[in-house]
């Protein structure tokens, strides 16, 4: 039998060949999902903001995700209620279409960093509210305290984000016994190493407390996340921050990592009031029809 680790190098090379050969269909694809996004008022770097929501809303997309997809949910709720709501790829791979957010997680927060200026530049606003699921909840802050986008950011609104790390229910507690296995993961998808517990991008951005002065943070958290583990690794400390699990809003409410960010109108009511506190209304389990 072949080494596990020759197993694993002749699947991703399987698989990122299929990525590759699916490339035009999926770029096609992705074309015209952005026009039928910016058609319905979202990414129209035209908009500015009103006075009622007078800062443009950045979305960041999970590991996996894409501008598009992970948004088909939260971007149009948003628009509905008056913001200017922009999305951006970051961390692609070369020759991978549509599943984004795998490369360092540094350099995803550079590519954020260009993206906030380009959205400020072109409505006009002074600072910008941010709004990320998983990865996009936590790379944020390494643009909020290393980058400078503690000047050019009011909140931060992290959708089960893995601020300190996650074990994915115990599997990254095997890594040790497979020698290479960490090598080959920095290598291959190094934001999927950079997000394991205890990782030097981790150590790094925690190091001397979770936030930045005049910075608002939100996490919303669910119980049932099978990702990020243990759930509360999404939890921050310090001022100005609230931690909201979102089955204390709802208790029926059955949402794990995917649907937290992608479907969940009980989370989007609860997005809606971090970005506008000043109007919150109660986030129930009737939200969802809200």
């Amino acid at each position: 039998m072949l080494p596990w680790k020759h197993v694993v190098r002749a699947l991703s090379v399987l698989l990122l060949t299929a990525a590759a050969s699916l490339a035009p269909t999926a770029a096609q694809a992705d074309t015209a999902q952005v026009e039928a996004a910016a058609g319905r008022g979202w990414n129209d770097f035209s908009c500015k903001p009103s006075a009622e929501h007078p800062r443009p809303v950045v979305l960041v997309h999970g590991t996996f995700g894409n501008s598009v997809d992970n948004w088909l949910g939260l971007a149009p709720y948003l628009v509905n209620r008056g913001y200017c709501v922009f999305s951006l790829d970051y961390g692609q791979l070369p020759g991978v279409p549509l599943f984004h957010g795998l490369g360092p997680v540094d350099k995803s927060a550079e590519q954020l960093a260009a993206y906030v200026d380009r959205v400020l530049a072109a409505t006009g606003a002074r600072k910008a509210d941010l709004v990320g699921h998983s990865q996009g909840g936590m790379m944020p802050r390494y643009y909020l305290k290393f980058l400078g986008g503690a000047d050019k950011v009011n909140a931060l609104v992290g959708i089960a984000p893995d601020n300190h790390g996650t074990t994915l229910s115990g599997l990254t507690k095997l890594l040790p016994y497979f020698p290479g296995a960490e090598d080959l993961l920095k290598t291959s998808t190094p934001a999927l190493a950079d997000q394991i517990v205890g990782s030097a991008v981790l150590t790094k951005l925690n190091a001397g407390g979770d936030t930045v002065p005049g910075v608002r943070y939100t996490v919303i958290a669910t119980r049932y996340d099978e990702v990020v583990t243990p759930y509360q690794s999404g939890w921050l400390s310090g001022p100005n921050v609230s931690n909201v699990l979102l089955q204390d809003r709802c208790a029926l409410d059955l949402s794990e990592h995917v649907a937290i960010g992608t479907v969940d109108r009980i989370v989007f009511h609860e997005v809606d009031n971090a970005l506008d506190p000043a109007h919150a209304t109660p986030t129930t389990c009737l939200s969802v029809v809200g």
